[in-house]
């Protein structure tokens, strides 16, 4: 997310997500913030990320996900080009794994 247009607002938000201590107080959060179909929508796209950094075929993540292509292409090109959210993300999962 360009700097430029974060807001007070925007970083009392991302401020709160740092506070939370697990998944369980992480998906009470979002359950508050957000709807059932916006946090299945979120983690899909995480899931899309995953399966791109795993070098998934678009009709394969398409299928797994339930993604149009188009939203699948949007995330990889985060992942190539974006802010390196998603990178780092999954970088952190894979080194808790090991």
């Amino acid at each position: 997310m360009p700097k430029s247009i974060m807001d007070a607002d925007m970083e009392l938000l991302f401020r709160a997500v740092l506070t939370l201590k697990d998944v369980n107080e992480c998906m009470d959060f979002f359950e508050d913030l957000c709807t059932v179909k916006e946090i299945g929508e979120m983690s899909r796209r995480f899931r899309a990320a995953e399966m791109l950094d795993d070098n998934k075929i678009y009709t394969e993540i398409a299928e797994e996900t339930g993604l149009s292509t188009a939203t699948i292409s949007r995330v990889n090109r985060c992942l190539k080009y974006g802010s390196d959210g998603y990178v780092r993300a999954l970088a952190r999962l894979k080194s808790e794994k090991r």
